[in-house]
């Protein structure tokens, strides 16, 4: 079995948890510290969020600026209105808007920046017959 990590680094884990919780999000404690934490996207899809000092350790060079956007991670809902409901506890939680949501085929998507601005893209894709309705 296939598992999926995405790393990102974070200024404050203990902020990363409480925002994450907040959309909804589990925990794996397993993997988690007071400088790491791993967020339970989906059974096999983990977002680590560590703070700078172990980050460091799994990089070579300089920590990118969340601001650059070197990165899109895009999580996949059951729905457009999930898609509107985890912008709208983001936002409340303390992220910030990104890009306008948008509707496009199949596709129905929103967007937000975490506290560290890290960009994070919802995605419920539709059936075509459902899109074209």
């Amino acid at each position: 079995m296939r598992m999926i990590f995405v790393n990102l680094p974070v200024r404050d884990v203990a902020r990363s948890r409480e925002f994450f919780a907040a959309l909804g999000f589990g925990f794996n404690d397993e993997y988690s510290n007071e400088e790491v934490l791993c967020v339970e996207i989906e059974d096999n899809i983990y977002a680590m969020l560590l703070e700078e000092k172990p980050f460091k350790g799994f990089i070579n060079g300089e920590i990118a600026d969340p601001a650059t956007t070197e990165v899109l991670t895009c999580v996949t809902t059951e729905s457009p209105d999930e898609v509107d409901a985890l912008v709208t506890r983001a936002l409340a939680a303390g992220g910030k808007p990104w890009k306008p949501t948008f509707s496009e085929g199949p596709m129905y998507g929103g967007s937000f920046q975490d506290p560290d601005g890290h960009v994070w893209e919802l995605m419920a894709m539709r059936a075509e017959a459902d899109a074209t309705a």
